[in-house]
Protein backbone atom coordinates (compact mmCIF):
# COMPACT_ATOMS: atom_id res chain seq x y z
CA UNK A 1 0.00 0.00 0.00
CA UNK A 2 2.83 2.39 0.84
CA UNK A 3 4.42 1.80 -2.58
CA UNK A 4 1.09 2.44 -4.29
CA UNK A 5 0.68 5.72 -2.43
CA UNK A 6 4.21 6.73 -3.40
CA UNK A 7 3.57 6.04 -7.07
CA UNK A 8 0.28 7.95 -7.05
CA UNK A 9 1.98 10.88 -5.38
CA UNK A 10 4.65 10.75 -8.07
CA UNK A 11 2.01 11.05 -10.76
CA UNK A 12 0.36 13.96 -9.03
CA UNK A 13 3.69 15.61 -8.31
CA UNK A 14 4.47 15.64 -12.01
CA UNK A 15 1.25 17.52 -12.67
CA UNK A 16 -0.73 14.65 -14.16
CA UNK A 17 -4.44 14.57 -13.42
CA UNK A 18 -5.06 10.91 -12.64
CA UNK A 19 -8.76 11.05 -13.48
CA UNK A 20 -9.09 13.35 -16.46
CA UNK A 21 -7.82 11.54 -19.54
CA UNK A 22 -10.52 12.43 -22.09
CA UNK A 23 -10.53 9.30 -24.20
CA UNK A 24 -7.66 7.48 -25.90
CA UNK A 25 -4.64 9.40 -27.08
CA UNK A 26 -2.47 8.06 -29.90
CA UNK A 27 -1.16 4.71 -28.63
CA UNK A 28 2.30 3.19 -28.58
CA UNK A 29 2.22 0.28 -31.03
CA UNK A 30 4.56 -2.63 -31.84
CA UNK A 31 6.62 -3.13 -34.94
CA UNK A 32 6.78 -6.55 -36.60
CA UNK A 33 9.89 -8.46 -35.60
CA UNK A 34 12.46 -8.62 -38.39
CA UNK A 35 14.70 -11.06 -36.54
CA UNK A 36 17.60 -8.64 -36.35
CA UNK A 37 16.99 -6.79 -33.12
CA UNK A 38 18.99 -7.53 -29.98
CA UNK A 39 16.46 -8.50 -27.31
CA UNK A 40 18.66 -9.69 -24.45
CA UNK A 41 17.15 -8.43 -21.19
CA UNK A 42 13.83 -7.44 -22.79
CA UNK A 43 10.45 -8.60 -21.45
CA UNK A 44 8.14 -10.95 -23.32
CA UNK A 45 4.46 -11.74 -22.83
CA UNK A 46 1.71 -13.50 -24.71
CA UNK A 47 0.03 -11.36 -27.37
CA UNK A 48 -3.62 -11.58 -26.36
CA UNK A 49 -5.96 -11.84 -29.32
CA UNK A 50 -8.67 -9.47 -28.13
CA UNK A 51 -9.95 -5.92 -28.54
CA UNK A 52 -7.71 -3.08 -27.41
CA UNK A 53 -9.12 -1.01 -24.57
CA UNK A 54 -8.23 2.30 -22.88
CA UNK A 55 -9.36 3.12 -19.37
CA UNK A 56 -9.10 6.90 -18.78
CA UNK A 57 -9.62 6.70 -15.03
CA UNK A 58 -13.40 6.94 -15.38
CA UNK A 59 -14.53 5.38 -18.67
CA UNK A 60 -13.46 2.61 -21.06
CA UNK A 61 -12.75 3.41 -24.72
CA UNK A 62 -11.74 1.63 -27.89
CA UNK A 63 -8.50 2.57 -29.64
CA UNK A 64 -10.47 4.63 -32.17
CA UNK A 65 -12.45 6.56 -29.59
CA UNK A 66 -15.65 4.52 -29.28
CA UNK A 67 -16.98 4.70 -25.74
CA UNK A 68 -17.68 1.19 -24.45
CA UNK A 69 -20.63 0.47 -22.15
CA UNK A 70 -19.40 -2.24 -19.76
CA UNK A 71 -21.48 -3.08 -16.68
CA UNK A 72 -20.44 -1.26 -13.52
CA UNK A 73 -19.20 -4.51 -12.02
CA UNK A 74 -16.61 -4.86 -14.79
CA UNK A 75 -14.89 -1.53 -14.04
CA UNK A 76 -15.58 -1.27 -10.30
CA UNK A 77 -12.00 -1.99 -9.20
CA UNK A 78 -10.13 -0.11 -11.92
CA UNK A 79 -7.87 2.77 -10.77
CA UNK A 80 -8.35 6.54 -11.10
CA UNK A 81 -5.52 6.72 -13.66
CA UNK A 82 -5.19 5.63 -17.28
CA UNK A 83 -4.59 2.02 -18.26
CA UNK A 84 -3.99 0.40 -21.61
CA UNK A 85 -4.76 -3.24 -22.29
CA UNK A 86 -6.65 -5.93 -24.13
CA UNK A 87 -10.27 -6.94 -23.59
CA UNK A 88 -9.92 -10.69 -23.80
CA UNK A 89 -12.14 -13.72 -23.54
CA UNK A 90 -9.44 -16.38 -23.80
CA UNK A 91 -7.56 -17.98 -26.67
CA UNK A 92 -9.62 -18.51 -29.81
CA UNK A 93 -12.45 -16.22 -28.67
CA UNK A 94 -11.80 -13.09 -30.71
CA UNK A 95 -15.14 -13.08 -32.55
CA UNK A 96 -17.12 -13.53 -29.32
CA UNK A 97 -15.07 -10.80 -27.62
CA UNK A 98 -15.61 -8.32 -30.46
CA UNK A 99 -19.34 -9.05 -30.45
CA UNK A 100 -19.65 -8.65 -26.67
CA UNK A 101 -17.95 -5.25 -26.46
CA UNK A 102 -20.13 -3.83 -29.24
CA UNK A 103 -23.39 -4.71 -27.50
CA UNK A 104 -24.85 -2.35 -24.92
CA UNK A 105 -27.39 -4.80 -23.52
CA UNK A 106 -25.20 -7.82 -22.78
CA UNK A 107 -23.66 -7.54 -19.29
CA UNK A 108 -23.21 -11.31 -19.17
CA UNK A 109 -21.05 -11.14 -22.31
CA UNK A 110 -18.87 -8.44 -20.75
CA UNK A 111 -18.46 -10.39 -17.54
CA UNK A 112 -17.03 -13.33 -19.48
CA UNK A 113 -14.14 -11.04 -20.50
CA UNK A 114 -11.10 -9.75 -18.63
CA UNK A 115 -9.06 -6.60 -19.13
CA UNK A 116 -5.40 -7.60 -19.56
CA UNK A 117 -3.26 -4.57 -18.64
CA UNK A 118 -0.01 -4.00 -20.53
CA UNK A 119 0.80 -0.31 -19.88
CA UNK A 120 0.06 2.83 -17.87
CA UNK A 121 0.38 5.43 -20.62
CA UNK A 122 0.34 8.61 -18.54
CA UNK A 123 2.85 7.43 -15.97
CA UNK A 124 6.42 8.73 -16.23
CA UNK A 125 9.51 6.60 -16.50
CA UNK A 126 10.44 3.36 -18.24
CA UNK A 127 8.03 0.57 -19.11
CA UNK A 128 8.89 -1.70 -16.17
CA UNK A 129 8.29 1.17 -13.73
CA UNK A 130 5.00 2.15 -15.34
CA UNK A 131 3.73 -1.40 -15.07
CA UNK A 132 4.67 -1.47 -11.37
CA UNK A 133 2.02 1.18 -10.79
CA UNK A 134 -0.68 -1.10 -12.22
CA UNK A 135 0.65 -4.11 -10.29
CA UNK A 136 0.65 -2.15 -7.04
CA UNK A 137 -2.93 -0.97 -7.63
CA UNK A 138 -4.34 -4.44 -8.27
CA UNK A 139 -2.39 -5.93 -5.37
CA UNK A 140 -4.34 -3.52 -3.15
CA UNK A 141 -7.58 -3.67 -5.19
CA UNK A 142 -7.97 -7.21 -6.61
CA UNK A 143 -10.35 -7.42 -9.57
CA UNK A 144 -12.14 -10.43 -11.01
CA UNK A 145 -12.21 -8.66 -14.38
CA UNK A 146 -8.73 -7.17 -14.76
CA UNK A 147 -5.15 -8.38 -14.45
CA UNK A 148 -1.66 -7.18 -15.28
CA UNK A 149 -0.18 -9.28 -18.08
CA UNK A 150 2.83 -11.22 -16.80
CA UNK A 151 6.18 -10.17 -18.25
CA UNK A 152 9.02 -12.68 -18.54
CA UNK A 153 12.68 -11.76 -19.17
CA UNK A 154 14.16 -13.17 -22.37
CA UNK A 155 17.90 -13.65 -22.91
CA UNK A 156 18.18 -14.68 -26.56
CA UNK A 157 16.26 -15.71 -29.65
CA UNK A 158 16.49 -19.41 -28.90
CA UNK A 159 14.55 -18.77 -25.70
CA UNK A 160 12.16 -16.52 -27.63
CA UNK A 161 11.42 -19.19 -30.25
CA UNK A 162 10.89 -21.79 -27.53
CA UNK A 163 8.31 -19.58 -25.78
CA UNK A 164 6.63 -18.73 -29.09
CA UNK A 165 6.23 -22.43 -29.87
CA UNK A 166 4.76 -23.03 -26.41
CA UNK A 167 2.22 -20.23 -26.73
CA UNK A 168 1.20 -21.23 -30.26
CA UNK A 169 0.87 -24.83 -29.09
CA UNK A 170 -1.66 -23.62 -26.52
CA UNK A 171 -3.64 -21.85 -29.25
CA UNK A 172 -2.16 -18.40 -28.65
CA UNK A 173 -1.44 -15.85 -31.35
CA UNK A 174 2.17 -14.91 -30.60
CA UNK A 175 4.35 -12.78 -28.35
CA UNK A 176 4.95 -9.13 -27.56
CA UNK A 177 8.52 -8.23 -26.56
CA UNK A 178 9.33 -4.88 -24.93
CA UNK A 179 12.39 -2.94 -23.94
CA UNK A 180 11.94 -2.53 -20.17
CA UNK A 181 13.66 0.88 -20.32
CA UNK A 182 11.35 2.29 -23.02
CA UNK A 183 9.44 5.50 -22.38
CA UNK A 184 5.85 5.74 -23.57
CA UNK A 185 5.98 7.28 -27.05
CA UNK A 186 3.11 7.31 -29.54
CA UNK A 187 3.25 5.50 -32.85
CA UNK A 188 4.86 2.26 -34.01
CA UNK A 189 8.02 2.02 -31.97
CA UNK A 190 11.12 -0.20 -32.23
CA UNK A 191 11.03 -0.66 -28.44
CA UNK A 192 8.05 -3.02 -28.86
CA UNK A 193 8.03 -5.92 -31.30
CA UNK A 194 5.32 -8.39 -32.30
CA UNK A 195 6.59 -11.94 -32.80
CA UNK A 196 4.63 -14.60 -34.69
CA UNK A 197 5.51 -17.62 -36.81
CA UNK A 198 3.47 -16.07 -39.64
CA UNK A 199 2.47 -12.65 -40.93
CA UNK A 200 -1.11 -11.46 -41.17
CA UNK A 201 -2.96 -8.98 -43.32
CA UNK A 202 -6.40 -7.70 -44.20
CA UNK A 203 -8.34 -7.79 -47.45
CA UNK A 204 -11.86 -7.15 -48.72
CA UNK A 205 -14.00 -9.97 -50.13
CA UNK A 206 -14.97 -9.20 -53.74
CA UNK A 207 -16.18 -12.58 -55.03
CA UNK A 208 -17.19 -16.07 -53.90
CA UNK A 209 -15.58 -18.71 -56.12
CA UNK A 210 -17.48 -22.02 -56.34
CA UNK A 211 -16.01 -25.21 -55.00
CA UNK A 212 -15.32 -28.47 -56.76
CA UNK A 213 -15.20 -32.07 -55.64
CA UNK A 214 -15.99 -32.33 -51.93
CA UNK A 215 -16.69 -28.58 -51.89
CA UNK A 216 -19.12 -28.68 -54.83
CA UNK A 217 -22.16 -26.53 -54.16
CA UNK A 218 -20.43 -24.38 -51.59
CA UNK A 219 -17.48 -22.01 -51.25
CA UNK A 220 -14.27 -23.05 -52.95
CA UNK A 221 -12.28 -19.87 -52.40
CA UNK A 222 -12.60 -16.16 -51.76
CA UNK A 223 -11.36 -13.63 -54.26
CA UNK A 224 -10.10 -10.74 -52.15
CA UNK A 225 -8.47 -7.38 -52.68
CA UNK A 226 -5.73 -5.66 -50.69
CA UNK A 227 -5.77 -1.88 -50.04
CA UNK A 228 -3.20 -1.44 -52.84
CA UNK A 229 -5.53 -3.14 -55.36
CA UNK A 230 -3.75 -6.52 -55.42
CA UNK A 231 -6.25 -9.35 -55.93
CA UNK A 232 -5.74 -13.00 -55.00
CA UNK A 233 -7.57 -16.13 -53.90
CA UNK A 234 -7.82 -17.65 -50.43
CA UNK A 235 -8.94 -21.27 -50.50
CA UNK A 236 -7.97 -22.69 -47.11
CA UNK A 237 -8.68 -22.04 -43.45
CA UNK A 238 -12.47 -22.22 -43.65
CA UNK A 239 -14.69 -24.32 -41.40
CA UNK A 240 -17.49 -26.41 -42.92
CA UNK A 241 -19.97 -23.77 -41.73
CA UNK A 242 -17.96 -20.97 -43.35
CA UNK A 243 -17.95 -22.84 -46.65
CA UNK A 244 -21.74 -23.13 -46.48
CA UNK A 245 -22.13 -19.50 -45.35
CA UNK A 246 -19.02 -17.61 -46.48
CA UNK A 247 -17.98 -14.11 -45.44
CA UNK A 248 -20.24 -11.66 -47.30
CA UNK A 249 -19.09 -9.58 -50.22
CA UNK A 250 -17.58 -6.34 -48.96
CA UNK A 251 -16.50 -7.86 -45.63
CA UNK A 252 -12.97 -7.22 -44.39
CA UNK A 253 -11.18 -10.41 -43.46
CA UNK A 254 -7.90 -11.23 -41.73
CA UNK A 255 -5.64 -13.82 -43.34
CA UNK A 256 -2.23 -15.22 -42.48
CA UNK A 257 0.63 -15.75 -44.91
CA UNK A 258 4.36 -16.41 -45.05
CA UNK A 259 5.71 -13.30 -46.71
CA UNK A 260 5.17 -12.09 -50.25
CA UNK A 261 6.36 -12.89 -53.73
CA UNK A 262 8.08 -10.19 -55.78
CA UNK A 263 4.73 -9.62 -57.49
CA UNK A 264 3.27 -8.58 -54.14
CA UNK A 265 1.04 -11.62 -53.82
CA UNK A 266 0.98 -13.19 -50.34
CA UNK A 267 2.61 -16.62 -50.03
CA UNK A 268 0.26 -19.44 -48.95
CA UNK A 269 -2.61 -17.26 -47.68
CA UNK A 270 -4.98 -18.86 -45.16
CA UNK A 271 -8.30 -17.40 -43.95
CA UNK A 272 -8.37 -16.52 -40.25
CA UNK A 273 -11.57 -14.58 -39.54
CA UNK A 274 -13.92 -11.76 -40.43
CA UNK A 275 -12.93 -8.45 -38.90
CA UNK A 276 -15.89 -7.82 -36.58
CA UNK A 277 -14.05 -5.06 -34.72
CA UNK A 278 -13.66 -2.52 -37.52
CA UNK A 279 -14.16 0.97 -36.17
CA UNK A 280 -13.35 0.00 -32.59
Amino acid sequence: MKRLQTLLLLLLGLGLNVAAWAGPAEPMLPQVDDGGRTISGWLMSEKLDGVRGYWDGQQLWSKNGTLFQPPREFVADLPPFALEGELWGGRGSFAATAAAVQRQDDPAGWLRLRFGIFDVPQAPGPFHQRLELASAWFAAHPSAHAFVIAQQPVQNRVELRRELARIEGLGGEGLIVRDPAALYLAGRRPEIIKVKSFEDGEAVVIEHLPGRGRNAGQLGALLVELPDGTKFRIGTGFTAEQRRNPPPLGATITFKHHGRYRSGLPKFPVFLRIRHDLGL
